[in-house]
């Protein structure tokens, strides 16, 4: 089992997002970045997460692996609409793994219709049960990060099963670097698929429509800007096309559950994803 030390021997070739003590977000490799956002270590205790520790709704699937007193265990998060409470869970374990998936980047590993993992909390083992045997020998085996993740690296390599078409990549990419203010009609014509088709796609691929992805691609976008406390919300309605304050608030409180007011006040309980918008 990895030991929390291990984080400062990391290969300084390996890309890294963030790097501290007790925690350390990694790059995948160039050939995964299309289906992996980042990989997480994670050493947890209660000075650096709180109980009321919250996941914001990002679209896209992860996996989480960890061990707590009972041994080592895994879940599949579904692609989340909503947020997710997991402080108290994280608190109880020495070590997680955390693989942070792109938008629409685990259906090709499993082949799994999208739309129905939305919002699952399940053990990843109910998914894919060879998959999370392989991944569990790996973590298990591992006395380094940089074997741990280069050893991944190949098994997931090895496992993704298809390539998806130009159009339904534009078309994510459209939503993203938009901020989520793109109609779906703008990005019909834009990739030549009729709006049907394409959330149909969505749906298969990523397990949301177009507009509901857009809602959350244009939140979480705001919770970037939000991290600002200098930051007005009435700059943030300007930047991300909302047509006025109230506006801003409903759509984020249908996303997050709370007011952007609420959230800023209580940042540190909260974790927004760092690498896929």
């Amino acid at each position: 089992m990895l030991k929390k030390e291990s984080i400062h021997f990391i290969n300084k070739n390996r890309s890294l997002i963030v790097c501290e003590d007790n925690f350390v977000y990694l790059l995948p490799c160039i050939q995964l970045r299309n289906w992996i956002s980042n990989f997480t270590i994670s050493f947890p205790n209660q000075t650096i997460i709180s109980d009321n520790y919250t996941i914001i709704p990002h679209g896209s699937v992860t996996l989480v692996f960890f061990y707590d007193a009972t041994g080592l265990h895994s879940l599949l998060f579904g692609p989340t609409t909503k947020p997710k409470t997991v402080g108290n869970i994280a608190n109880r374990c020495d070590v997680i793994l955390i693989i942070e998936f792109q938008p629409a980047g685990f259906f090709p590993l499993i082949g799994i219709q999208q739309s129905e993992l939305i919002d699952k909390v399940v053990p990843f083992s109910i998914i894919n049960t060879s998959l999370d045997l392989e991944i569990k020998k790996i973590f298990n085996e591992s006395l380094s990060i940089d074997k741990l993740i280069l050893k991944l690296e190949e098994l997931l390599i090895s496992n993704i099963k298809i390539e998806y078409s130009y159009e339904f990549i534009l078309a994510i990419q459209l939503i993203i670097q938009n901020s989520g203010n793109i109609s779906s009609q703008e990005i019909s014509k834009k990739v030549f698929y009729s709006s049907r088709h394409l959330n149909r796609l969505f749906n298969q691929y990523l397990g949301l429509s177009m507009k509901s992805f857009s809602r959350l691609v244009r939140i979480n976008k705001s919770i970037k800007l939000l991290n600002n406390n200098k930051t007005s919300l009435m700059s943030i309605c300007n930047e991300l096309g909302f047509y006025d304050i109230p506006h801003f608030i409903k759509d984020f409180k249908i996303v997050c559950g709370i007011t952007p007011q609420k959230y800023r006040a209580n940042m540190s309980d909260f974790y927004s994803e760092i690498a896929k918008f």
